[in-house]
């Protein structure tokens, strides 16, 4: 087991265009039932114990070192999941591939009827994760940290969202619904400190300004 687990094993509103879009209702049903974050008082503290350091190189990245999604159960992988769970009266076909059911994303308040128009975003994503430390990982921690259900690292958002956040760190890109802004930053420090993540300067200062209002 490497160290990272013997030490320790989270813009704007949505356009005219994205509301036009097939599959987007016109009011918020139902919330996205990703695991709560620590208050904003633990990721205060929590951000003050993150090593504080430049962001690593992105050689020998790929996102096939991060395996996923991997099967959960049955027939069942990670992405279905988090779909079942985020999701309202959800119903699976016998792949376990949601079908129909309603979905709220908290990025920028969009309502899906349709499982196809949502990305399940990894909170760190991946490539964050690459460079703030998870690059010195073995491919089984990569694996854990790429489909972890405990913590709030995957939750079912509106998919151009998610694209356009990429992996970016929340000095460059905060969820353009101001609102969820606190639990997102609080689920980014959540996630950097169970998994003994670094921050950047203009991250970590992104963050406590955020903290600090929260």
């Amino acid at each position: 087991m490497s160290g990272v687990y013997a030490r320790r094993i989270g813009a704007v509103a949505a356009t005219a265009a994205l509301a036009a879009t097939t599959g987007l209702l016109g009011a918020p049903a139902v919330q996205a039932a990703m695991p709560t974050p620590v208050s904003a008082s633990t990721a205060r503290s929590y951000l003050s114990q993150l090593t504080v350091s430049s962001e690593g190189s992105m050689t020998g990245y790929s996102r096939t070192k991060f395996p996923h999604w991997i099967t959960q159960s049955g027939a069942c992988n990670t992405r279905e999941v988090v779909l079942e769970r985020d999701g309202k009266n959800v119903e699976q076909n016998s792949s376990c591939a949601a079908v129909s059911g309603t979905w709220y994303s908290e990025y920028d308040g969009a309502t899906w009827t349709a499982a196809s128009d949502l990305d399940i975003d990894h909170m760190v994503p991946l490539a964050e994760a690459w460079r703030s430390g998870a690059s010195s990982w073995t491919n089984a921690e990569r694996q854990a940290y790429a489909n972890d259900l405990t913590r709030p690292q995957l939750i079912a958002v509106t998919d151009n969202v998610n694209q356009a956040k990429g992996d970016k760190d929340p000095a460059d890109w905060l969820p353009p619904r101001t609102a969820y802004q606190c639990t997102y930053v609080r689920a980014w420090v959540h996630v950097k400190h169970y998994y003994n993540l670094s921050v950047d300067s203009a991250e970590k200062s992104a963050l406590q300004s955020i903290l600090n209002n929260c």
